[in-house]
């Protein structure tokens, strides 16, 4: 491509070295048609634009609408604010220069901010950008910023699941995976501040002691683990099944109000815990007392009252001969 200069001497212009200056460039002739269109512009553009019109192409939005080569020229070294037909959402900075001797204009443009997104979307490499072209540091930047946001991300979901897990932990019993009596007391304080109905059973193993000094401990840890395992295929996923003690346990019941459904929940206990306990080729054999309560036999129930009843109601069944529930009514 050859272009004469004012002094008569003719320059020559080679389109590849256009692309390499400038790879988002057009080349317009004096008829305001493109003789040629930097590689980025044909990825963003859609393919060979060549002989096409420049107002086909693209638009220009600022300073002012141009129509034709010649308002362009209007413009030459102005800033201007341009959008590609094909991609119309994206916005791009410009500068149009005109050639010697009518010689047409070159159309020199950037994806400015618009740069990040027409990566990701034009499949856009280094070898579309400039070596000089500043945009290609931002997307380094970028490229950091993502990479050390991820980082953060991931530390963060890290940190937010030991957190997590610490809170898990100490609130769980470890031996039998059960709720902890710091559980346990939360549970009961959200239920009464709540002021919804529960019960309330406090749970102690009879013969416990036998099978520890017996069959040692390993035979006691089996022994309370298929007691917690009892106690939750017993209640409700809303219940809260805690273990407060060695071989003590306590039971939050969320909306029970029936004294006789209570009891007979215990009863069941009872007979479940009952039956004889296999491990390591012998037969572990407890049962359970049963102290027990609700709410609704108190006019302003408080933790700490609910809880000593209960306790109160767990020896007096242990004083009957064991494997016993006793229910415990209060005081308004």
């Amino acid at each position: 491509m050859r272009v004469p200069a004012s002094d008569g001497r003719v320059i020559g212009l080679s389109g590849r070295a256009l692309d390499r200056l400038m790879p988002m460039h057009l080349w317009l002739n004096p008829a305001g048609r493109i003789v040629h269109a930097g590689r980025k512009v044909r990825k963003l553009g859609g393919g060979a634009l060549a002989g096409r019109p420049m107002e086909e192409v693209l638009e220009v939005r600022k300073p002012r609408p141009v129509r034709s080569l010649a308002e362009l020229l209007l413009l030459d070294g102005q800033r201007l604010e341009v959008r590609l037909t094909a991609a119309p959402d994206l916005r791009f900075k410009g500068q149009a220069v005109s050639l010697p001797a009518g010689g047409g204009a070159v159309l020199d443009l950037s994806l400015g901010l618009s740069v990040v997104e027409a990566v990701s979307r034009f499949d856009l490499t280094l070898q579309d950008f400039a070596p000089t072209d500043l945009a290609v540091e931002m997307l380094y930047l970028v490229e950091a910023k993502t990479a050390v946001m991820e980082e953060y991300k991931r530390l963060n979901r890290r940190l937010n699941g030991a957190r997590i897990d610490a809170e898990e932990r100490a609130v769980t019993d470890t031996l039998t995976g059960l709720r902890n009596r710091r559980a346990m007391d939360g549970a009961l304080a959200q239920m009464v501040a709540a002021a919804r109905p529960f019960g309330l059973m406090h749970l102690d193993l009879d013969h416990f002691k036998q099978v520890n000094d017996s069959l040692g401990h390993a035979a006691g840890d089996h022994v309370l683990q298929e007691v917690g395992r009892i106690l939750l295929e017993e209640t409700r996923t809303a219940d809260t099944v805690s273990r407060v003690g060695g071989d003590e346990f306590l039971v939050l019941f969320d909306g029970l109000a029936d004294a006789a459904r209570l009891t007979a929940i215990a009863r069941r206990i009872i007979a479940r815990l009952e039956r004889p306990m296999p491990f390591d080729g012998t037969l572990c054999r407890v049962s359970a007392s049963i102290g027990a309560t609700l709410s609704i036999f108190y006019d302003r129930p408080d933790a700490e009252r609910v809880l000593r009843d209960a306790d109160a109601a767990l020896y007096a069944s242990k004083h009957k001969g064991r494997a016993e529930v006793s229910l415990a009514r209060g005081g308004n």
